[in-house]
Order: C-alpha cells, then structure tokens, then sequence
C-alpha cells in the first residue's frame, strides 16, 4: 500500500477569513484531520464532509502524553495510505511542535508539506490596534513562550531591552513573568496588553502596567496574547 502524506496546516489566529488560499483547499482534500484547542469551528468546517476529524489538543499536565498520542496518529493514518492534515493554531512552527511532527513523519518515511498560517504573534496585536514596531517607539519585537517545563526557570534578562515583547501562552504565568521583567530591567510602568479571543468577534484587550500584572491585579478569562511595550500606548490612535 502507498503512503499517504502530511500536511502541516496554519490555521491562522482563528477567524476562518485569516486562513490561506491554499490550507482552504487542502482541507478539503484530506481523509483524516488532527486539529488542536485553538482551532475554531468555521475553521474546521472548512474540511470535507467525509473526513475524520480527531480532537488533540493538550491541557495541563497532559502535554507530553497527548504529543505522544498525535505522533502515534500520524503514523497510523499516513502509513494506511491517507492524506493527514495536522492543523495547528497560528503557524505550525511557532511554538507548536509542528517541526517535531515533521521529523518523525520523515523518519518514518512519510511525505511532509507545510502550509504556513497567520501567527497570532503578529496579527492578533495588529488587530487589537496595537503596531508591533513603530518609528520611534519600537524599532525591534521578540516573540516569546510563557510556557516552559515544570521545575525549570526561564532567564527573562535577554528580553530585558527588546522594545517590543509578544508573550504567547503566559497567561497562567502572568504575574510571573511580569516579575522577572521587573527584575530583569523593564520599567513598572510599562504598558501591558492581553488580547483575548484575537481576531474573533468577541475579542476582549484589557489594557494595563507591567507592574499591576506582577502584583496579580489583572484578571484574565482565558488564552490570550500578552503585549509588553510602549507600542501598547498606539492602540488609542487606531481604535475608537
């Protein structure tokens, strides 16, 4: 029997408009589907009537057990002959594991393409108003995980004069971070915002100062992208 094929799909910040050309037809060409948490509905009703559509996403203290079950799944749908679509939140190379998905589709000898997708890093700060790089305010960003392995510590000096930071995945590990940021350098009162629901029609921005993060004063209702900068100060310029 032949081998079927991988495609590693982006499926953008989450409005299914965001998504590209060619991840559109794509879906609706694939015979099995493995999409995570942050994939929406419109989205995945993008794939074909006929396709399987498997549930993946992590959650806490999961991670490693369910990455194992998705490499799992890969090898057994690609190897039957079917065409495997891997669709990721944002793009599959950004914080995703996408690229772990690749070599093991490889090594086993599975045909890989990857269809890149909007990153929420850039495009749910841009919709929310808010310029990642501005003359004179901003002439640099870095985008950042706020997630990392339990007992480990993240060193947050290296970000400590990058004008611009995109956190994504901290919004447990808020006040956390916002301390080290403290400690590393970066002002109290730096200009923080949280995008929750970027792209989508319930989109929320609670706009605030680092240091009222790293007392615990701000509360946020789920996965969000977190803005630090004094680019955060633009958005009155482009929103209403």
């Amino acid at each position: 029997m032949k081998t079927g094929k991988l495609y590693l799909i982006g499926g953008g910040p989450g409005d299914a408009e965001l998504l590209t050309l060619k991840a559109a037809r794509v879906l609706r060409e694939c015979d099995v589907v493995l999409y995570d948490r942050l994939t929406t509905p419109a989205v995945l009703a993008l794939a074909r009537p006929e396709a399987e559509l498997i549930y993946v996403g992590k959650h806490d203290g999961e991670q490693e057990r369910e990455q194992a079950r998705i490499f799992e799944l890969i090898l057994e749908h690609a190897t039957a002959g079917r065409t495997v679509a891997r669709l990721k939140g944002g793009d599959p190379l950004v914080f995703g594991r996408g690229a772990e998905e690749w070599a093991v589709a490889l090594e086993h000898g599975i045909e890989v393409e990857l269809i890149p997708g909007v990153s929420s890093a850039i495009a749910v700060p841009g919709l929310a108003g808010i310029p990642l790089t501005f003359r004179e305010v901003s002439r640099s960003f870095a985008v950042v995980t706020g997630h990392w392995k339990t007992g480990t510590n993240m060193d947050w000096a290296p970000y400590a004069k990058i004008d611009t930071l995109v956190i994504l995945m901290g919004t447990k590990q808020r006040v956390l971070i916002a301390e080290s940021l403290i400690a590393a350098g970066r002002n109290v009162s730096e200009p923080v915002a949280f995008v929750e629901q970027g792209s989508m029609a319930d989109q929320r921005v609670v706009e605030t100062e680092l240091g009222a993060v790293a007392k615990g004063e701000v509360e946020i209702s789920g996965p969000a992208v977190m803005v630090v900068g004094e680019v955060v100060r633009q958005r009155k310029k482009f929103t209403k």
